[in-house]
């Protein structure tokens, strides 16, 4: 490809960004005018390198890579499974760590152990069900929610939560806990399938020094 061609990254709003682009910085890559907090601009460049940045929600982040809008995203795990689009995900940047769980009433997990048919709410009904037909073989009727899911046990709605833990702190106060883990969850790097083939040598180029730059984290 054309060494004029841009490399377009997208990446999830919030903290994901920020961790993301000081990892960035780790290895030479910068972009000052991101860190304005005012700016209203919505794609931001780095004309020495020929990269170009977004910020997206995170569910809109693996859409924008399958369809080319995007060459690179990063977007965590959950969003990922959640979406199910057709991209190559390629790097574990390790920030961002928490837990996909089933939680509820500390009761519930006497339901979860029989295999009874349940009523399970998640924002993620993508990954509800597939852990509970797929993992579990449990036959269970799936509540889609958009907000605090941990209400759903408390008032009726649902015998479980599937959802994320990070610390468990809004669990407990809620009288909640975790029942089953689903997986683990991180911040990940998801890369457009003819992206990888077009642009091969430069976005493993930029793996590879990714990774020198998590293994020196670590080390």
């Amino acid at each position: 490809m054309s060494e004029d061609r841009y490399l377009t990254f997208a990446l999830g709003k919030g903290r994901l960004a920020k961790k993301t682009l000081e990892l960035f910085e780790s290895i030479g890559i910068t972009c000052e005018e991101m860190k304005d907090p005012d700016t209203r601009k919505l794609i931001f460049t780095n004309e020495e390198l020929k990269l170009r940045f977004f910020l997206a929600k995170g569910p809109d982040v693996p859409t924008y890579v399958e369809y080319g809008a995007a060459d690179i995203g990063v977007v965590g795990e959950d969003t990922i499974l959640e979406e199910n689009r057709n991209i190559y995900e390629v790097l574990d940047l390790g920030f961002g760590k928490c837990r996909m769980c089933v939680c509820g009433p500390a009761e519930a997990a006497e339901l979860l152990k029989h295999h009874e048919l349940i009523r399970v709410a998640s924002k993620y009904p993508r990954i509800a069900k597939d852990y509970f037909y797929n993992t579990k073989n449990q036959t269970v009727e799936i509540i889609k929610l958009n907000g605090s899911i941990e209400l759903a046990p408390i008032v009726g709605l649902s015998e479980v939560i599937v959802d994320i833990v990070e610390t468990g702190s809004t669990l407990r106060e809620n009288g909640l806990v975790v029942l089953e883990e689903v997986c683990p969850l991180s911040a990940r790097m998801v890369v457009n399938q003819v992206s990888m083939k077009m642009e091969n040598e430069r976005i493993t180029e930029l793996i590879e020094k990714l990774k020198g730059a998590l293994e020196n984290e670590k080390a």
